[in-house]
């Protein structure tokens, strides 16, 4: 069978309700990837799936693609990947990014993947840009980084060229698309831990099905239930966890662990360079606030979930020292440091 006819063929599948095999979305996600299909083609499959609905196999086999077509970063040790899917047009601060830098101070390796902004007005990128940590980084300086300080940030754009074939499609369009998803499940660095956040709890249970066929040793992958990608401190947040094979699924209460709840707005940030100092502060152990809370919550169910024997409270706990004994703001300046000097 011709590229063209899978690509027809698939469309057809997707149009019809069908879900497509491995092979197939594999197939397809090669042809893409590799600038083989028209725009239009792009859209329509994009589209379809997402009225659809992406299966488990099809999310898989793009994902794959994605990670075999980036430049890949090697990584000494196990590290972890803390990301949001975006999408959930809250514009809160840069809560998994502030996070990362306490998940580092804790000794877990943390290979950041991410880009600029796609629905808020501030990404990751941006973000880490405003705190004076370099981008543009070769996967070997990155990895040099990720040696000297235990944290390194990964310039998605910079990963990933083959995604130039449906950048510009995907502005154009304007709407969620697979894409969105697969952009934290394609970390070129095929991290083991990953802390993953949706905009719908209906994600959850197929997303984490996802990162358990793609090897992952633990994962998280949660929704707030007021909409967020994060885990939040304005109500519960569902929660599925993958450890060693087996996955479970709870609700997280944050008034179980001595929090009020906040309101939505209370998370609500601005331009780049107004969450760049809210992360600074946060980290520093000068604001304490709603959104210090809501990295203490983020930052502690990672630490609970790659440490051995640690309770949810216990990685909360140990986030809240690492930031009042001015472990995260130094590994803030570290990170800074290495890359400007790699």
């Amino acid at each position: 069978m011709t590229t063209a006819t899978k690509v027809k063929t698939a469309i057809k599948e997707v149009v019809a309700g069908n879900n497509l095999d491995y092979q197939l979305s594999e197939d397809i996600m090669k042809a893409i990837m590799g600038g083989e299909v028209s725009d239009v083609e792009i859209a329509t499959l994009l589209t379809a799936l997402r009225l659809k609905g992406e299966s488990i196999d099809e999310i898989s086999a793009f994902a794959d693609v994605m990670r075999a077509f980036a430049t890949q970063v090697e990584h000494p040790t196990d590290s972890l990947d803390i990301v949001g899917t975006g999408g959930d047009g809250a514009n809160t601060f840069n809560i998994s990014t502030t996070s990362s830098f306490v998940i580092a101070a804790a000794g877990i390796p943390v290979t950041k993947h991410g880009n600029r902004s796609a629905s808020s007005k501030s990404g990751s990128a941006d973000c880490m840009e405003q705190l004076g940590i370099q981008l543009d980084l070769s996967a070997d300086e990155a990895e040099e980084v990720l040696e000297k300080t235990g944290m390194t940030f990964l310039f998605s754009q910079k990963y990933h060229p083959a995604m130039r074939y449906v950048a510009e499609l995907r502005r154009q369009m304007g709407i969620r698309t697979v894409f969105n998803i697969l952009g934290p499940l394609a970390n070129p660095a095929n991290c083991n831990y990953q802390m993953l956040g949706v905009y719908d709890s209906a994600l959850i249970e197929p997303l984490i099905q996802v990162l358990k066929k793609l090897g992952l040793k633990r994962a998280m992958v949660f929704s707030g239930d007021d909409g967020l990608d994060e885990i939040t401190l304005t109500t519960t947040s569902h929660v599925a966890t993958l450890r060693d094979g087996e996955i479970n699924y709870f609700v997280f209460n944050p008034k179980d662990y001595g929090f009020d709840y906040c309101q939505l707005e209370d998370l609500v940030s601005g331009e780049p360079a107004e969450n760049a100092q809210i992360t600074r502060e946060i980290l520093q152990g000068t604001r304490q606030d709603a959104k210090s809370d809501t990295v203490l919550l983020n930052a502690g169910l990672a630490i609970a979930l790659v440490k051995d024997g640690y309770s949810l409270g216990d990685g909360i706990e140990e986030a809240r020292q690492l930031i009042q004994t001015g472990a995260a703001a130094k590994k803030l300046e570290e990170v800074i440091q290495a890359s400007q000097t790699v």
